[in-house]
């Protein structure tokens, strides 16, 4: 009951539309029509044949058509039926004048034909002909031909689906659609055959109807109603001729629609993609076709002005079409690519063959694309440049080029950074809108689709461009989905630095050290030190995000330390001690007073005798540490939320333990040794970890004054 009280929809209202109008056709058989009836029925006519026909230009495959046969049927016998209905008007009231069965079959008779039946005879014939022997004809060959290719083809269609399936290529849900679109295809050219013949009888009984007709109202005319021979054909042979027309021209457009969808080859373009690809997409035809028709209107007698005209078009028209193959074609590159692997394959393999791994990748969907083609706008290889610019500034050595491709195994809007061939970040973004980023600090909501911002997980909304004003006004931060990405790059290749660096990048260091120091650069390396030691010093820097521009200040400190050990870790400590300005700089600075985070001198040596050999790490009691690290990752909580950097400082024989113990699981954390706070910055200690109690700073105290006794006070 709930059912039948629910509104219809539109497409449930629209489907009613074919049982009414094959009632109506039952109705046109049996009951007579008024004139207006007929006029209104002949136009609509008229109109579905070149709504179908339009269709079947337009229509890309013909399977999408597939409701063509059911189409032409109903199309059939709606002119079969107005024949009849108008039959019936015509014999009645034939008597009365031109006009008896409307204004559409009156205008057919006189305006068309010029009211000469004698010519109304012949464009009739004319038509019959080219409908039936020509059109019909060739459509029911072909229909006939397509049916039983496509049925004898179907075992073979079904077996390559299933050899597919089994391969793995295809996919159950996949595999399931191909099989229905192969058993919908050999229906619709099965169903196509039958349905040719509907049109070839079609144009059988319009040959018919005419000559019944004729026939049929001279005898009424001239017996029954007492009219002359000449009025009797003059009235009766208009009447049936302007019929015949107003039902021929329908038949032969639908016949061509047939002929049109029977020969049509499935492909993802239209007709009149088709045509002028295929047709016109010759240069050397077309100039060939406008020198012949220059010539020919040379010729003296000839309409040269129409000639010349036309060969002037075509001329112009080649032109444009031989610049446009003239431009570079992606594609011709990808075909490029594919000849050159098939002829790899004939040789022997090399380790040319071997392909290298991309240090620094960015892989996109392909709805991504876009934002690195400069032709549509794209702004990300521009975005991208600018990133190793600023990073390689910022760090002191040159990053690598991103190498950007496309994987069609990512979802649309997907984007994923690697190195070194692995996986190190991925994303989600919308290239039709902005990222709206909640700061921390907004003043209202802005309308859009919720997410997180790829970089630095804060809350975002994707918005229109429309909102940015809006959303700016709110206190959000909008950028596009390039800016998106190369921020998201940004912070992976600056966490990454130390990966990044290789033994290439410390010679070229090296080699620009030399330049400026030549005798420092010539001892350095490797008279006092390994090159290796050199890139595992660099590398525990950066590892820690400090920058190696200073590679003076660098090669110092190891030249002064490198007799003592040889020791990687030693002698980043000393190297740290020695950038320690450029260290606190980095870390706060506007800051007036430094502030800091002590250890508690008992929980200090604790610390300090857990430490089990130089590469052992920390042995810590469970309990111990877990206690420890919240009481640290609360600290830095709590400072995050004011603004100010979170430095923990400790001795420098445990610093580099800490370091990378506590930076693991609390990144906003820097982990300093007592000697690597500079003399000329003051210092504030805002807590000490250990005492079960935060001390608050007392007031500012020199950088001399730090020590463990001081700090557990």
């Amino acid at each position: 009951m709930t059912a039948l009280t629910q509104p219809m929809s539109r497409w449930q209202v629209l489907g009613l539309g074919t049982p009414v109008l094959v009632l109506a056709l039952l109705a046109m058989m049996v009951l007579p029509l008024p004139p207006l009836a007929l006029d209104v029925l002949f136009t609509f006519n008229i109109a579905l044949a070149l709504i179908v026909i339009l269709m079947t230009v337009y229509t890309q495959r013909p399977l999408d058509f597939s409701v063509f046969p059911t189409i032409l049927l109903v199309a059939t016998l709606l002119r079969l039926a107005l024949n009849i209905a108008s039959t019936r008007v015509v014999l009645l009231n034939g008597h009365t004048g031109t006009d008896a069965a409307g204004q559409v079959i009156q205008s057919f008779g006189e305006f068309v034909i010029g009211g000469n039946y004698a010519v109304g005879l012949v464009v009739f014939a004319i038509l019959v002909i080219i409908n039936f022997a020509v059109v019909t004809k060739g459509a029911g060959r072909v229909s006939e031909v397509s049916a039983r290719f496509t049925l004898d083809a179907m075992p073979g269609k079904q077996m390559a689906i299933d050899a597919d399936l089994n391969a793995g290529v295809l996919t159950q849900e996949e595999a399931r659609l191909r099989r229905e679109e192969v058993s919908q295809e050999a229906d619709f050219y099965g169903s196509m055959d039958g349905a040719s013949k509907f049109v070839r009888g079609d144009a059988i009984a319009g040959i018919l109807i005419l000559f019944i007709n004729i026939i049929g109202g001279l005898i009424i005319g001239t017996v029954t109603h007492n009219m002359a021979l000449g009025d009797a054909a003059t009235n009766y042979v208009l009447l049936t001729i302007g019929d015949g027309l107003v039902a021929q021209i329908p038949s032969l457009v639908l016949s061509t629609a047939t002929a049109i969808i029977v020969t049509r080859v499935s492909s993802a373009q239209d007709m009149s993609q088709q045509v002028s690809k295929q047709l016109l997409g010759t240069p050397r035809a077309l100039f060939t076709a406008a020198g012949v028709i220059g010539v020919l209107g040379l010729v003296p007698g000839m309409p040269s002005v129409v000639f010349l005209l036309l060969a002037a078009m075509l001329g112009g028209f080649a032109y444009l079409v031989r610049s446009r193959d003239d431009a570079p074609d992606p594609g011709e590159a990808a075909v490029s690519q594919a000849q050159a692997d098939d002829a790899s394959e004939e040789r022997d393999l090399s380790w040319d063959d071997v392909p290298a791994v991309d240090l620094v990748g960015l892989e996109l969907g392909y709805r991504l694309i876009p934002l690195v083609d400069r032709s549509q706008g794209g702004s990300l290889m521009v975005r991208i440049k600018g990133v190793r610019r600023k990073l390689s500034q910022e760090l002191g050595f040159l990053l690598h080029p991103v190498h950007i491709r496309d994987n069609l195994e990512l979802a649309p809007n997907v984007y994923r950074l690697s190195l070194q061939g692995v996986p190190v970040g991925e994303g989600e973004v919308m290239p039709d809108k902005e990222l709206a980023i909640d700061p921390g600090r907004v003043y209202g909501t802005v309308r859009g689709q919720a997410t997180k911002d790829p970089a630095f997980g804060l809350d975002a909304v994707w918005i229109d461009a429309a909102d940015r004003e809006e959303a700016q006004s709110l206190g959000y931060t909008v950028v596009d989905a390039a800016t998106v990405i190369a921020t998201h790059a940004s912070r992976v290749l600056k966490e990454h630095a130390h990966e990044l660096l290789g033994h290439e990048e410390v010679q070229q260091l090296l080699d620009l050290l030399a330049r400026s120091h030549p005798r420092l650069g010539e001892t350095l390396v490797p008279k006092t030190v390994e090159l290796g030691v050199v890139l595992k010093v660099l590398k525990n820097l950066l590892a820690e995000e400090i920058s190696v521009r200073d590679m003076r200040s660098i090669a110092e400190a190891l030249a002064q330390n490198a007799a003592d050990s040889q020791d990687p870790d030693v002698l980043t400590q000393a190297v740290r001690a020695e950038l320690r300005r450029a260290i606190v700089q980095q870390i706060a600075p506007d800051a007036a007073e430094v502030p800091l985070i002590a250890l508690d001198p008992s929980l200090e040596q604790i610390l300090r005798q857990s430490i089990t050999g130089r590469n052992g790490g920390m042995a810590i009691e469970p309990g111990l540490a877990e206690r420890l690290q919240g009481s640290v990752r609360e600290l830095v909580q709590r400072h995050e939320l004011s603004g100010e950097p979170s430095i923990l400082v400790v001795s420098p024989d445990i610093r580099l333990w800490m370091a990378r113990w506590l930076r693991a699981s609390i990144p906003a954390l820097h982990v300093l040794a007592y000697s690597e706070i500079p003399d000329n910055r003051q210092v504030r200690v805002v807590a000490t970890v250990g005492n079960d109690r935060s001390l608050p700073a007392s007031g500012p105290q020199h950088a001399n004054d730090i020590t463990e006794e001081a700090v557990g006070q």
